[in-house]
């Protein structure tokens, strides 16, 4: 399963290499960056556009008709229609989310910053995301692009991940830790 998974993230940075070369050379970094987390929200709201997206019964030819006409009705760009065009002709759009993932990386790191993952119960409100992001830049000593993500099972607390490097101070966590303790193990 490992070797499955890191097979698909250098997939996923493969094509994300090509696509932001291609987003460089057209100057539309920006623009092409906000359609894909467009895209990714459209993803994760919808669970048969993901099921769509993950299906093998589907075929590569409805996959990407029915992409198309998602990206068409969001008024995304042809450089996004074209990259998961190519994407469900190749039976690859299991991978389209890590891909985008990798894009925002690419960009991260583009504009000299970290990209950081943070998982809350909730989701966050201006303030808090602007509190995180700065205390995130003071420990990394650079700017900090903040991915969030909602899992409502933390109860509390925040799971912040920069690089390899991860905090989980989660309400779920400390009550998995306290109930250990007080088995004694």
């Amino acid at each position: 399963m490992a070797a499955q998974s890191t097979g698909q993230s250098d997939l996923a940075k493969r094509y994300a290499t090509a696509f932001f070369d291609l987003a460089l050379e057209h100057d539309q970094v920006d623009q092409l960056a906000a359609e894909l987390e467009d895209l990714r929200s459209l993803m994760r709201d919808s669970a048969d556009l993901s099921r769509l997206v993950r299906s093998p019964i589907v075929s590569r030819a409805d996959q990407g008709a029915a992409m198309a006409a998602i990206i068409s009705r969001a008024g995304m760009s042809g450089l996004v229609a074209n990259l998961v065009g190519l994407m469900a002709k190749n039976r690859r759009l299991f991978a389209l989310e890590s891909t985008i993932e990798a894009f925002q990386t690419l960009l991260a790191e583009h504009r000299g910053e970290v990209s950081a993952e943070v998982t809350s119960a909730n989701e966050l409100k201006p303030a808090h995301l602007d509190a995180v992001k700065e205390a995130l830049k003071k420990i990394v000593g650079r700017d900090v692009a903040l991915e969030t993500k909602i899992d409502p099972s933390l109860i509390g607390g925040l799971i912040v991940k920069v690089g390899s490097r991860m905090i989980d101070n989660s309400l779920r966590t400390k009550l998995q830790n306290l109930e250990l303790a007080m088995k004694g193990i």
